[in-house]
């Protein structure tokens, strides 16, 4: 079931919500140094994040699915937000060069429609950031944070679904190893946390994110043949000759 868009933007207006967006923004920061002249978008709950190029892009849209719920973004100036159709975006083919998904695989219905509807719109060399909580991580077994709802993702589980919607990982990468509470001791140590878990490659992240490019040609499965060859049956060998004779 999707998340209510009230409980999300009220989960990133704490203390802890900050503390997750604060280090997912600067992974996607890394990422994508720059989108001057390119066109990004979100999908799922992505406002909080896609502040970092609302100055530099040349538009950006945060396009919430119907079953979460639309808030207007951002809050001053013309409104960029929309209320969609995750699996019918109202956008034309090859249209946007950046899309982050955020809050969506985890509690849609149908992600393997939603990601093939962005790769109808990305263009080719598109790039699409995935955030998803990570099965393995304490964030996925605590419900009192939005990353604590719908289905969380195995590295090899998200592998599958990018290969089957035609996309190609370029970049994995873990984050959010402090714990999910909201103790003022944790929300000041969660940069080492994270420096300690990123040197080490600690395992129980509390959420993958992954890079990945829109591939532009379907491969091209080997199937073996059904096709059945005919049975032959052995030729009768001609009887012996008679030593009478």
């Amino acid at each position: 079931m999707a998340l209510d868009v009230v409980d999300l933007r009220s989960f990133y207006a704490t203390p802890l919500g900050e503390v997750a967006r604060r280090r997912v923004s600067q992974i996607m920061r890394e990422r994508w140094k720059t989108c001057v002249g390119l066109s990004v978008m979100g999908i799922g709950y992505a406002t909080p994040y896609l502040g970092e190029w609302r100055e530099e892009a040349l538009r950006v849209l945060a396009f919430m699915p119907a079953e979460q719920g639309v808030v207007n973004w951002p809050a001053e100036g013309r409104s960029s937000s929309a209320l969609i159709d995750s699996t019918m975006m109202p956008l034309p083919d090859s249209c946007i060069d950046r899309v982050l998904v955020v809050h969506a695989l985890e509690t849609l219905n149908h992600p393997r429609d939603v990601l093939s509807e962005i790769w109808r719109i990305l263009t080719p060399g598109g790039r699409m950031i995935v955030v998803t909580p990570s099965r393995r991580g304490l964030w996925a077994r605590v419900d009192t944070t939005p990353f604590g709802q719908g289905q969380p993702y195995s590295k090899a589980q998200l592998r599958e679904l990018l290969r089957d919607t035609l996309f190609s990982p370029v970049h994995w990468e873990e984050a959010l190893y402090v714990p999910p509470f909201a103790r003022p001791y944790l929300l000041r140590a969660a940069p080492a946390f994270e420096a300690i878990g990123l040197r080490l490659g600690l395992p129980g992240a509390g959420l993958h994110l992954v890079e990945a490019t829109k591939q532009l040609y379907r491969p091209v499965v080997a199937r073996q043949s059904r096709r059945r060859l005919p049975q032959f049956e052995p030729a009768l060998a001609p009887p012996p000759m008679s030593r009478d004779i």
